[in-house]
């Protein structure tokens, strides 16, 4: 088959879909003051607390001054705030204040609602057939993009060395913190290697495109039947691909199996991303208190899971 038959059906469709959806006028089909490219940033923002500009940019396909003035705008209108990546001003990054979570919650709310009318007329197989012709055609289309599947593995030699080593850098970097914070997971790290008990302790490397992006230590408590979550680690570059929620997932299923009746964790509440993996994961908060450490004025949080 040559390619003049997909071509026209490829553009026959982006006409219709693109009418259907009213892209070319999306504000006022959204009712938004913002445009497609607007919304598509502050959605990105949104599957994280902080995201680098850098990766921002790239990942959306933008230009430096077009992500400038986008963001610039967003400032002055309280949805986003700057800041240099701790020590490191060659690096800045951005987070979305809570009206630009609640603006882009609205956003993506009338998205869903607009979609769901375009599909309210179709049965059951119909949708299903949608559904499916479409899946076809995404993963047909960005076949060139996709990555490898995350895979979660024991850690290979070394790599419990990389443990310590990205946690001193991406927290060095994005908070600031000292080499306090590096001592701190040294030592559980060595703990960990020194005296495993691997029927009710392990740790997790996950793994994109052949190479570490994440980790995660279930080790027992000092508490009876209780297991403790430690060192959970995104790298900046996975995020998106759920790298954090797996890895919690899988310490949740392990420490199940070993026996444990529950999962606790001590986090720092300026550690907003995993905070939303560990609610959604079904942890509650029990306690919290300031403390200074690793350089930094912090509140440090108790979380607890019932197995």
């Amino acid at each position: 088959m040559t390619l003049d038959p997909a071509v026209r059906e490829v553009r026959a469709f982006n006409r219709a879909y693109t009418r259907l959806i009213g892209l070319l006028d999306y504000p006022a089909a959204l009712r938004s003051p913002y445009t497609l490219t607007e919304a598509r940033v502050l959605y990105e923002l949104a599957q994280g607390e902080r995201v680098g500009v850098a990766e921002l940019r790239a990942g959306l396909g933008l230009d430096a001054p077009q992500t400038s003035r986008i963001l610039r705008r967003f400032v002055d209108r309280g949805l986003v705030v700057r800041e240099r990546a701790g020590r490191d001003a060659r690096y800045q990054y951005v987070a979305l204040t809570e009206e630009g979570r609640r603006v882009q919650g609205v956003l993506d709310e009338r998205s869903s609602e607009a979609v769901a009318g375009l599909l309210a007329g179709l049965g059951p197989g119909e949708l299903a057939g949608l559904t499916d012709a479409l899946r076809t055609v995404r993963l047909a289309l960005t076949a060139g993009e996709r990555t490898r599947e995350v895979v979660l593995r024991e850690p290979g030699a070394g790599e419990l060395g990389w443990i310590v080593q990205a946690h001193g850098e991406l927290y060095a970097r994005e908070f600031g913190w000292d080499g306090d914070f590096e001592a701190l997971v040294a030592g559980i790290v060595a703990d960990y290697a020194g005296g495993r008990d691997p029927a009710r302790e392990r740790v997790w490397i996950a793994d994109l495109d052949g190479r570490p992006v994440g980790c995660v230590m279930c080790v027992a408590d000092a508490a009876p039947d209780t297991a403790r979550l430690r060192l959970l680690l995104v790298t900046p570059d996975a995020r998106g691909h759920r790298v954090g929620t797996r890895l919690v997932d899988a310490c949740i299923g392990f420490a199940r199996s070993a026996g444990y009746r529950e999962l606790v964790l001590w986090t720092n509440s300026v550690l907003g991303s995993a905070r939303r993996i560990y609610r959604a994961a079904g942890f509650e908060l029990v306690a919290e208190k300031p403390h200074r450490s690793y350089g930094a004025e912090l509140v440090g949080q108790d979380w607890r899971l019932l197995l």
